[in-house]
């Protein structure tokens, strides 16, 4: 059986953590990969989760299965904070959360959840709408599960805009039985947010249109601020009666490896939200039945203590604020290399990406000539820079340019 199978293409950012850590270049410098790092290029586990998880270890009693549906504690303290805690569909009990194997985990009980729920529509067909861009692993991860993926304008890369009135006219178009993705904060991997009123216009569209919405929110915290970044999922939750939420800890917790997520569902009423989440825990127990557990422990312990919690909140203050930094760190050594192209935008944009808008051959250039990585997309990761290695990076920018 195995002999009639072709290799399937290796993931870009993966090769390109492979070059990056065999050049010997000193002063090579890595802007692929998504995660957050610190001045020092480390990637620190904030003190608040030591605290919590040396809790953890004290007081666990056990290892036994949590259920399908994860720890109570945990999915109410992570709705509460996405949703915010006087949200109407929080008050209404319109809202259910399973605990999940991280951000893709969420996104993939979703997809399967979204397939089961399309099959008794008038068209039978479980279609999907995502921007264009979006993150690499959002359309084979859809696909995956059966599901079928449309785009719609988004990011427009000579003007390093945001395609607003085409966005609004594609979805206009989008019928009550799809699903539209939208990214809750800080774009993956354009960097390119809605303002609230252009949230407010997307809000109203789909109530108009009665299509169903999934957001994905894996940056909460990293964009303006917990409550800040959340404005478009509250808005939508109190708005809409049909919803899709997918959470990560990944980032924002300085949880990577410990895979733990979030998957939300807003129904009409309380009757038909509970019918779809029979539904969502059959997806759940048919992928990997049980969620892990360690992870989730660790952020109910600091969502739940105020203590923790304020810990958190001023360590995660620190990883955005050193995020903004960087977006205008490196505009200003451009200007100050003499480049004359306007990159701006990019200290205008959120999160940890933002296209450079350099071509392929560039990127190449960039990585073989002064041993700086990035994506053929020119998608860099802004925590990549830093004081150390951010003249360098311009001083590279400036001679490909």
């Amino acid at each position: 059986m195995f002999d009639t199978l072709t290799a399937m293409p290796a993931d870009p950012i993966l090769g390109l953590m492979n070059k990056y850590r065999e050049d010997p270049r000193a002063n090579k410098v890595d802007l692929g990969v998504g995660v957050y790092k610190d001045e020092l290029g480390h990637t620190p586990i904030l003190t608040c989760v030591k605290k919590a998880e040396q809790y953890r270890i004290d007081t666990e009693e056990t290892k036994v299965y949590i259920g399908p549906t994860g720890s109570a504690d945990f999915n109410t303290l992570l709705s509460q904070l996405a949703f915010g805690n006087d949200n109407p569909a929080l008050l209404a009990n319109r809202v259910r959360t399973v605990s999940t194997p991280g951000g893709t985990g969420s996104l993939r009980v979703a997809a399967d959840f979204i397939k089961r729920a399309s099959s008794s529509t008038k068209s039978g067909e479980a279609v999907i709408w995502v921007s264009d861009p979006t993150w690499a692993n959002h359309t084979g991860l859809f696909e995956a599960a059966g599901v079928t993926v449309k785009t719609y304008p988004y990011y427009d890369y000579d003007t390093k805009s945001l395609k607003f009135d085409e966005m609004k006219a594609a979805l206009s178009n989008v019928g009550p039985d799809d699903v539209v993705l939208l990214h809750a904060c800080c774009h993956n991997p354009s960097g390119m947010d809605l303002t609230k009123e252009q949230w407010d216009q997307i809000i109203d569209l789909t109530k108009e249109q009665g299509f169903t919405p999934l957001i994905d929110m894996a940056y909460q915290g990293f964009g303006d601020g917990v409550d800040e970044d959340a404005y478009g999922v509250r808005k939508m939750a109190a708005t809409v009666n049909n919803m899709i939420l997918c959470s990560s800890c990944s980032k924002n917790f300085g949880l990577y490896r410990e895979r733990i997520g979030a998957c939300s569902i807003i129904g009409k009423d309380t009757a038909s939200v509970n019918i779809a989440f029979s539904v969502l825990l059959y997806v759940v127990r048919c992928i990997y039945s049980m969620p892990p557990a360690h992870g989730a422990a660790i952020v109910e312990t600091i969502l739940g203590s105020q203590e923790l919690k304020q810990e958190w909140l001023d360590e995660l203050t620190v990883m955005r604020d050193r995020i903004n930094g960087n977006r205008a760190m490196l505009v200003n050594k451009l200007k100050e290399k003499g480049v004359t192209d306007n990159f701006d935008f990019i200290a205008q944009q959120k999160g940890m990406f933002s296209f450079l808008g350099v071509n392929p051959q560039q990127v190449a250039q960039l990585q073989q000539d002064y041993g700086i990585y990035m994506v053929d997309s020119s998608r860099i990761s802004i925590a990549g820079i830093g004081t150390g290695n951010v003249d360098h990076l311009a001083e590279s920018i400036a001679k490909i340019l």
